[in-house]
């Protein structure tokens, strides 16, 4: 089809007007520092304020008694605000004995709430769940998904690593399988948890050993977190050699805490800690029964 002239230069008008246009929005988001860069970042090199998901952590729980339901039910008030599909249980599941006839009270109707909507919970043994039975038939209870006494699993970026820190684990062979675990793993974050503190200003305080065994490997292998419970409060430390420690022990009962010359926070507060995971940190927040954000933290994905 042929164009009169007076058409033809109606449309190059709009052309020369609509490319004025595209130039000018491709100038802005320049200034404003890659707009349209992050949006269009990929699964695999996410944008840095990217959240990417989050998960919570809480220990010695295993009580059935109020203060347990307490932080249970902050703990599902944090999810209805803040959607999370997994809590890592860092042992003392069943007060005292590990008794399983106990399960309904301590774990099935505190958390009935997220585990009816598909929250998952991973479970390592702590040294009351061993009295019983060595800790065998929590292995085999599905709700709390321990494939063994210690094992890893990976959720999006995260690299998990699940230890058994008791003192009748078998530690020779443990400790290698941990060894190669980190070395193979490729996973951007490296989170180990168990129930045992290695840092710790509470009524254990810090173990020789595990500060012996565990943190040449944390540091050998870029592990920039651990999880545990056993001591009843709430403590996060500094940047240990590149991996924070983070005690969430006040998870049914508290016991006084003080403070080290490594510790950042510290607190006697029936509690849980919630983790936000970016490409280049994760947030931590530790939660108490008020539901209020009492302490604040970062880990980066680097040390400096």
């Amino acid at each position: 089809m042929k164009l009169k002239r007076r058409q033809f230069l109606f449309f190059s008008s709009l052309s020369a007007i609509g490319l004025g246009f595209l130039g000018c929005v491709t100038r802005q988001a320049g200034k404003n520092g890659g707009m349209a860069a992050s949006k269009a970042a990929t699964p695999g090199n996410p944008a840095k304020n990217e959240l990417l998901w989050r998960f919570v952590s809480v220990a010695d729980t295993g009580t059935g008694d109020q203060g347990q339901y307490a932080v249970a039910k902050a703990m599902t008030d944090y999810h209805s605000k803040n959607a999370y599909d997994l809590v890592v249980l860092a042992g003392d599941n069943i007060y005292t004995n590990g008794e399983m006839e106990k399960i309904a009270a301590v774990f099935e109707r505190p958390y009935a709430p997220l585990l009816k909507q598909g929250v998952k919970f991973q479970a390592v043994l702590g040294n009351h769940d061993i009295r019983t039975a060595n800790g065998e038939l929590q292995l085999k209870y599905v709700g709390f998904n321990m494939k063994d006494r210690y094992y890893t699993f990976r959720r999006d970026n995260v690299q998990f690593f699940a230890l058994d820190t008791n003192t009748n684990a078998d530690w020779e062979k443990q400790l290698k399988w941990l060894e190669q675990e980190l070395s193979a793993s490729n996973a951007p974050w490296k989170v180990v948890f168990g129930h045992h503190p290695v840092y710790a200003s509470g009524v254990y305080g810090s173990n020789p050993a595990f500060i012996k065994s565990f943190t040449p490997l944390f540091q050998k292998y870029g592990v920039q977190l651990y999880i545990n419970g056993h001591e009843h409060h709430y403590e996060r430390t500094r940047s240990l050699n590149g991996t924070t420690y983070l005690i969430c022990g006040g998870g049914a009962g508290t016991r006084p805490v003080g403070r080290s010359e490594w510790t950042e926070y510290s607190a006697e507060k029936l509690s849980f800690a919630a983790y936000e995971v970016y490409a280049d940190r994760i947030e931590i927040s530790g939660i108490g029964t008020d539901n209020r954000v009492f302490d604040k933290g970062i880990v980066p994905l680097k040390s400096a």
